[in-house]
């Protein structure tokens, strides 16, 4: 294809969670500084164009026809993975478009993975869990040094979230490769204040001057996410963008609006309060359920499904016992089967129901919940892919 990722500009975003609300926050930031932004994410939610976006309008289906047509015989050849493909189709996009910079976020993992032939302007790693363990390994450790997959020889790389466990995994690669690293909290003292989504800045190696700041994003999950963009910045303004402090705060406010980010701790309906998130793995729920606990509510009710490649035992340990579940599977092959889920959960002593189609079981929670209940709908990005309202 003549390597169209040649041809314009990228940052590279890895990690467990928060690497798509990261790359969304650094298009955000990038297009209020004025610049033509690609953003290159996965899964989607409802349309495939969505993996695609310009400036936050998704790829024209025309587009996709006219890439196939293009490269059918190429397709036919190599047989690469969906995936593959995919990514390919986003380069040839950005670069066909001349966008001035490309947010690409991996897949999984990172040092195998299909995004991993760019040279990025920057890499930013996020926090690191345990998820996808058959590919990436079943420590910490080893999920952490395929992540790091991604530093390039003298690529600068920031890392969101300081672990202890997996730190010295990316100093030992970014040393070898001399590329510059930094952990985001040397730069951004930042802690986030009682009103959802504001956060206060402390004293701080990265010079800005505002004290504090909205984020568009709630759910207290996003401090790291956050901090390792407000870290990143100052490289990129080191390497030549022109990069505002009206332009971090108005990227971080509606990035959103800008973007099209959709799924993370959305609220979808009040009275009964509807919150949906695609957290789907452990750590995930585990800032899921934390996050509940600064809800008042008579009740919790919780709409959840997963996919059949999940532990679902750690996943159950977090769960309180006191909520009333209402289990449903999305619509792919993927699935976890509500009668397998059944089996799963026998010795259980919730209350619970089982319910075929997501629109379904959150119609059966809202019929059945108090105004002054609380629903929250998630457990795999599909099941919250297939709410109606999202």
């Amino acid at each position: 294809m003549g390597n169209p990722e040649h041809r314009f500009p990228s940052i590279h975003v890895a990690g467990t969670n928060g690497k798509g609300s990261t790359s969304h926050m650094l298009a955000a930031i990038l297009q209020s500084a004025g610049y033509r932004v690609g953003l290159y994410t996965s899964p989607h939610l409802k349309c495939f164009t969505e993996r695609m976006r310009i400036n936050g309008v998704q790829m024209e289906q025309e587009a996709v026809v006219d890439f196939v047509a293009q490269h059918q015989a190429l397709l036919e050849e190599i047989q690469p993975s969906f995936f593959e493909a995919t990514v390919a189709m986003a380069f040839w996009y950005f670069a066909a478009k001349e966008v001035d910079i490309a947010i690409i976020e991996v897949g999984m993992g990172g040092r195998l993975d299909s995004t991993n032939v760019i040279t990025p302007e920057l890499c930013v790693i996020t926090t690191i869990g345990m998820d996808h363990q058959q590919y990436l390994g079943d420590t910490l450790p080893a999920i952490a040094a395929e992540k790091a997959g991604i530093i390039k020889p003298g690529i600068p790389v920031v890392i969101s979230h300081y672990q202890e466990e997996v730190a010295d995994v990316f100093l030992g690669r970014a040393q070898s490769l001399g590329a510059p690293l930094v952990f985001a909290r040397e730069l951004v003292h930042l802690e986030a204040t009682a009103d959802a989504g504001m956060y206060r800045m402390g004293r701080s190696k990265a010079a800005y001057s505002f004290e504090h700041f909205t984020l568009a994003l709630k759910g207290s999950y996003q401090l790291e996410n956050v901090r390792g963009v407000l870290a990143a910045i100052p490289f990129l303004q080191a390497s030549g963008w022109e990069i505002s402090e009206a332009a971090v705060l108005q990227g971080l406010e509606q990035v959103q609006t800008l973007t099209g980010l959709k799924g993370r701790w959305q609220e979808l309906g009040r009275d009964p309060l509807i919150l949906a998130d695609t957290a789907h793995n452990v750590d995930g729920i585990r800032h899921v359920m934390q996050q509940l606990k600064a809800y008042p509510y008579r009740k919790l009710w919780m709409v959840l499904g997963f996919v059949s490649d999940k532990a679902l035992e750690p996943v159950f340990a977090l769960l309180p016992e006191d909520a009333e579940y209402v289990f449903t599977a999305p619509a792919i092959p993927r699935a976890f089967k509500l009668e397998e889920l059944e089996k799963a959960l026998a010795p259980k002593r919730w209350k619970r129901h089982f319910i075929a189609g997501v629109p379904a079981a959150l119609q059966f929670a809202k019929e059945n919940a108090a105004p002054d209940d609380i629903i929250y709908v998630g457990g795999s990005t599909f099941v919250v892919a297939e709410i109606d309202e999202l």
